[in-house]
């Protein structure tokens, strides 16, 4: 029981540590899965390494598809851009029903997000500047609403309004922490005037040619972005321009602070466990006393009980630490089987430095609460502590 706190305590440290790294492996992993020579553009001021006011919901109409036209045409090293609008909408065929995004976007889509068309084809630049009421299914929604058969040509609808399924994406999974196959797209246009009624855009994606051409491309992106929105000089960008190197950056560097915050949090128990070793070693000295007594007796010195007592206690925490240690590594490793049974990239990550702290720790614990104790013993006096019942 002395030890079940230490114990504890180890243990949660090394699976925060263990959990958090794997995390932050699936953060990386989902945003390289998005390309890493990709700049997103989002509407709304923001802070140098944080998001924009966009990204937690709030409603800003400063970007508009023009603007990312207007980046394809004038700066340099892009490939292609697209700009996305975003809704939510209930898709029925026949009898079938399913909720689902459907998602406003140019033709450029395929081009920057690296999707294939399985079945039929992608709408076109004419469908888009027509408003044309087409869509094209993700293959998840495509499998939901037909159930095996060709949804090619067949009308679906979506909210009060009825399309005309042209293709069907091909099997992606989950990119960018959402799950594309059980989306839709429909042209840009179409999004903003039928479905939706605004004229501007939730955010868009610029696809650089090269990975090297990156830093360049988005210093001049925000550069026409500034001048098209009239931002003088000394005030703010009303837009926020990432790219996927600085968005890794950035919230590796959130998950690094929650996992130490979170790791530093699960110490407490520590606290508790130092205290149930200090009680259980005041009470061995209690028990002791004619041990403490016959050892000065026949020579010992205060500084030999002292170390005797420091070393039971320093004992007792590391026992506690390394069985803390080994219980903290099977359950993060447990964590990592069933996040990638489930479909995650989860790399089971137990670094020598949460091993290292683990001992550290434990070590510690038992000199700082073992201290008061041994120091107790060491103060015995032989002859009171020979008469001691």
């Amino acid at each position: 029981m002395t030890g079940l706190g230490i114990i504890i305590g180890i243990a949660a440290v090394i699976i925060i540590i263990s959990v958090g790294a794997g995390a932050q492996s699936l953060i990386v992993n989902q945003l390289n899965s998005m390309g890493t020579n990709l700049v997103g553009i989002l509407p709304g001021a923001s802070e140098d390494n944080g998001p924009p006011a966009s990204a937690f919901g709030i409603i800003t109409t400063t970007l508009k598809r023009e603007d990312v036209e207007e980046i394809v045409k004038q700066v340099a090293n892009v490939e292609a851009a697209t700009s996305y609008n975003t809704g939510f909408g209930n898709f029925s065929w026949q009898s079938n029903k399913a909720d689902g995004s459907f998602y406003g976007v140019t033709p450029a889509y395929v081009e920057v997000e690296e999707a294939d068309v399985e079945f039929g084809r992608f709408f076109s630049d004419e469908e888009d500047a027509g408003s044309a009421r087409v869509i094209v299914l993700g293959w998840q929604l495509a499998k939901d609403l037909f159930e095996g058969q060709n949804p090619i040509g067949q009308k679906i609808k979506i909210n009060k309004e009825f399309f005309e399924v042209i293709g069907v994406m091909k099997a992606r999974g989950s990119a960018g922490f959402q799950n594309v196959d059980a989306m839709a797209f429909m042209p840009s246009n179409t999004a903003q005037k039928i479905m939706l009624g605004v004229r501007y855009v939730n955010f868009a994606r610029i696809k650089i040619n090269r990975q090297e051409n990156v830093d360049q491309a988005t210093e001049e992106i925000k550069l026409l972005l500034r001048d098209r929105h009239n931002i003088r000089e000394n005030q703010a960008d009303d837009f926020s321009v990432r790219s996927t190197k600085e968005a890794i950056k950035i919230l590796t560097s959130v998950t690094d602070s929650l996992k130490f915050f979170l790791a530093a949090i699960a110490s407490i128990s520590l606290l508790v466990g130092g205290i149930g070793v200090m009680n259980i070693m005041l009470a061995s000295v209690n028990e002791r006393v004619r041990e403490i007594g016959l050892r000065k007796a026949i020579g010992a010195r205060r500084r030999d009980v002292m170390i005797q007592f420091l070393m039971e206690s320093v004992m007792l925490t590391l026992l506690g630490g390394i069985i803390g240690i080994i219980l903290g590594m099977i359950i993060s490793m447990l964590v990592a089987v069933i996040a990638n049974y489930l479909g995650y990239k989860w790399a089971l990550v137990v670094s020598p430095f949460s091993i290292i702290l683990g001992f550290s720790v434990a070590f510690i614990v038992g000199v700082v609460f073992g201290l008061y104790p041994a120091s107790r013993a060491a103060k015995l006096n032989s002859i009171e502590a020979l008469r001691y019942e």
